[in-house]
């Protein structure tokens, strides 16, 4: 009689694993005479042969090669168990394990693939001018997991928020999961958010909080420095225009006064002349 687990077995992604299979109610008995075969149970795809006392792996599907092998030293001891390497996302699904002696047995166990997100990642819009009251999108990003994640936003008070709340989740090809979730918000002054991320399989959490101060309206960083840059260019021109303008007052001031000096010598000049001829000559 063949004995495989009867609850799924949860592999973790990239990782080697153990489809445990045992047999009993066989009595000694010669490896010669044993035939153990692994299949998939839904295609019939031959995962891994053994009979003859080794490896039979001409029909074996060509995304199992060099991946899998049993435990040759506890055959004889009733352990057909499959070693599997480097676990993949296209290896999860149902696998049966068939043992011959001096009868068939066997039996199917569902194998499930997981893998662990990476620590999720809270942004929002911080660039921008936040004041309360207004609308705030919150995005939590996490990625590399599998089977797709369950997203849960709480408030600070630990409150669950499930309205105004979206969740994305793409594959790679390798099957793993990118998720994205945006939380919109009315901005309220020192609001806490945080985004939680559960593997089911895994049954780990990891989660990430931010705090919102909402301020009156006040220059963000960027936007101080262009003031402050086009306030000192501003000034620059302003005394740029003064020097020049000083200038040409300067410049228009002795011009006139030139002009006056030139008028004045020669109405100095005509009156003496006019003087010159009133004078009669002596004899």
């Amino acid at each position: 009689m063949v004995h495989v687990p009867e609850s799924p077995v949860v592999s973790q992604f990239g990782m080697d694993t153990v489809l445990n299979c045992s047999f009993s109610g066989v009595s000694e008995f010669n490896l010669s005479e044993l035939s153990v075969f692994w299949q998939l149970s839904d295609t019939k795809r031959t995962v891994h042969n053994y009979w003859e006392s080794r490896d039979q792996l001409t029909d074996q599907d060509e995304r199992f090669s060099n991946r899998t092998s049993l435990f040759p030293g506890q055959l004889r001891f009733g352990n057909a168990s499959l070693l599997l390497k480097n676990v993949r996302v296209a290896d999860e699904g149902s696998y049966s394990c068939f043992v011959r002696v001096q009868a068939y047995s066997s039996g199917a166990m569902l194998m499930q693939v997981a893998a662990p997100f990476s620590k999720p990642l809270v942004t929002w819009g911080s660039e921008s001018l936040l004041k309360p009251g207004d609308a705030v999108a919150l995005t939590c990003v996490a990625y590399g997991g599998y089977p797709e994640a369950e997203v849960l936003w709480q408030d600070g008070a630990g409150q669950n928020l499930t309205d105004n709340v979206t969740v994305s989740q793409v594959a790679n090809e390798e099957g793993l999961f990118s998720v994205k979730s945006v939380l919109t918000v009315i901005l309220e002054p020192d609001s806490t958010y945080t985004c939680r991320l559960t593997n089911p399989l895994l049954g780990d959490e990891a989660h990430a909080s931010v705090t919102i101060t909402g301020q009156n309206p006040v220059f963000p960083p960027v936007a101080l420095w262009v003031t402050v840059g086009l306030a000192v260019c501003l000034l620059g021109l302003l005394i740029a225009l003064a020097v020049v303008c000083r200038r040409k007052i300067q410049e228009s001031c002795e011009e006139m006064r030139a002009e006056e000096e030139a008028k004045e010598l020669e109405e100095a000049k005509e009156l003496e002349e006019a003087k010159s001829a009133a004078t009669p000559l002596k004899s």
